[in-house]
């Protein structure tokens, strides 16, 4: 018998302290669902016109929630990624779901070629020392990046050659917000850190 998903934003907290963010998502990926679907959704449809979902990959994909407003707005299916939720992926799209984590694509071993790279909840996991290499490769691999996370965390335009594009927000119930930030490479951004 499956386990019900953890659908409220405090429990997953709550277990991440617990198991820690790997060991939470090797146990309950395959069942995961995020609770702030409502403000994903919102956040991208608001910001369509901004974004090209043409060629698009859903990076730490979860169960979908990106993948499913991209399918919405009526773009093709994002390539989709997720070490830990593939599972939950796989059975909500009957789609492929590779595994690439933040040291695969920070050791160049994933694709490229996409219009836009979009990350939700999960930026903010990412240890801040891999922050340059993970976002200058996912740039490498698109134009732009786009980062959904629960707060301000992480604010990638600090990083050598990385700039801000854009950032929107929107409140979940409890008046909480969640963040959208858009980031490309600087015009004549060097390689170097």
């Amino acid at each position: 018998m499956r386990k019900k998903p953890i659908i409220n934003d405090a429990a997953v907290r709550n277990r991440y302290a617990e198991l820690g963010v790997e060991t939470y998502y090797r146990q309950e990926g395959g069942d995961y669902s995020n609770p702030h679907f409502p403000q994903i959704r919102e956040l991208l449809l608001r910001n369509r016109h901004r974004i090209d979902f043409s060629r698009s990959l859903d990076f730490c994909c979860g169960s979908g929630e990106v993948s499913k407003v991209v399918l919405e707005m009526g773009h093709p299916l994002p390539l989709a990624s997720d070490p830990f939720t593939a599972e939950a992926y796989r059975r909500n799209f009957d789609a492929e779901c590779l595994h690439w984590s933040f040291d695969d694509v920070i050791r160049g071993n994933a694709g490229g070629g996409f219009s836009v790279v979009v990350c939700s909840f999960a930026m903010h996991l990412c240890p801040e020392k891999k922050w340059y290499p993970l976002t200058r490769q996912l740039l490498a691999m698109a134009p732009q990046l786009v980062v959904i996370t629960p707060h301000k965390r992480p604010d990638l335009s600090g990083l050598d050659g990385v700039q801000l594009e854009f950032e929107d927000t929107w409140p979940t119930e409890r008046g909480k917000l969640v963040f959208l930030k858009s980031y490309s490479l600087r015009s004549g951004a060097g390689e170097s850190r």
